[in-house]
């Protein structure tokens, strides 16, 4: 479960990987700048033009790496995957509940209870460790606004009104997340979410992150058996990761939002890191998205009290351990899928 924690980022523009033996092997500028062993690595995220080797593909593909190709900007391309693992009649489980619209809302209903649950629990503990922070009644009425939405839901059964109280609970979180933004106030404000491409320096952090956390999830889903395209709360579309997009949701606020407040309000990223593009876009250059990765790495290794298994892990077995107990559930191992509920 440790390799979970372990992935590779190649942002060298015109980079090469290639398989040696056991490793896989980066090369730059005709020279080898890392040497990795492949039971090290749960994944391989390349950023613009990077070239892989047909070898590595194949290695990658029967070790069970994941191998994801992104755009400079961090825009998800392609990811490519090996045979299938996992038992059939799992993925034939997933498939049988995700046709019905009644076992579906359970699921979902359960992935939005993870989600404001989380989004409560986040504005929380920056009262709580902010008392002082402009507009901390106007976080607190979200908050408040959050906890009549988690009951609602808990009453709910059916999947259009679950996915109507998803919506008005992530309007509400959004609508004071510039609130906790407490530095560089002029260069990185919060007026709403948009991507594709994102406009404003704030929505291109998140895009990047919740991309780096996407990939995770599709990861650990694979690894037990299930089928990331086929979800509950998020229906199928084609190209749609659906079920990842549904299990995102419970780890959003936790890590990727509050990374990105942290990499802000700490000065970690700066103005002139970020650049606006003919379109309107605005795109990260190499020395800021480097910064991101590896305190998107760190934060991945801080540890967390499981509330359901009781155990402390590191945030990055999260996605695996979530992944674990979708599956259970769906083996009829457990009542009820247990959302990851940040306390």
């Amino acid at each position: 479960m440790k390799k979970l924690l372990n992935t590779l980022f190649v942002t060298t523009d015109g980079a090469y990987i290639k398989k040696e033996g056991e490793s896989v092997v980066v090369m730059a500028e005709k020279q080898i700048k890392l040497r990795l062993p492949i039971h090290n690595l749960n994944g391989i995220v390349c950023f613009g033009r990077v070239i892989c080797s047909p070898a590595l593909l194949g290695f990658c593909a029967q070790r069970g790496v994941a191998l994801s190709y992104l755009s400079s900007n961090g825009r998800f391309l392609a990811r490519v995957q090996g045979l299938t693992s996992g038992n059939v009649l799992l993925r034939r489980e997933q498939y049988r509940r995700a046709e019905s619209l009644e076992q579906s809302a359970i699921i979902a209903k359960a992935f939005v209870l993870g989600k404001i649950f989380n989004c409560r629990t986040s504005l929380q503990r920056v009262l709580r460790d902010h008392p002082q922070i402009n507009g901390a009644e106007v976080v607190q009425t979200a908050i408040l606004h959050l906890s009549a939405l988690l009951n609602e839901v808990k009453e709910q059964n059916d999947l259009n009104v679950i996915r109507g109280s998803e919506g008005h609970a992530a309007q509400t979180y959004f609508s004071v997340l510039d609130h906790l933004i407490t530095t560089q106030k002029e260069d990185f404000y919060f007026r709403g979410r948009n991507r594709r491409p994102p406009r404003d320096n704030l929505n291109a952090l998140l895009s990047f992150v919740y991309t780096l956390l996407l990939h995770d999830i599709m990861a650990a889903l694979e690894s037990v058996g299930l089928d990331p395209a086929v979800g509950f709360l998020h229906r199928d579309r084609p190209g749609r990761p659906s079920l990842a997009l549904d299990m995102m949701e419970e780890f959003r606020p936790l890590i990727a939002d509050r990374l990105v407040l942290a990499l802000v309000n700490m000065r970690q990223v700066q103005q002139n890191g970020f650049t606006k593009t003919e379109v309107g876009g605005v795109v990260m250059d190499d020395e800021t998205r480097k910064t991101v990765l590896v305190a998107y790495q760190k934060r991945k290794q801080e540890e967390i009290t499981h509330p359901f298994l009781e155990e402390q892990i590191p945030l990055g077995i999260l996605f695996f351990a979530q992944a674990l107990l979708l599956a259970r559930f769906l083996r009829k191992d457990l009542d009820g899928y247990p959302p990851f509920l940040w306390k």
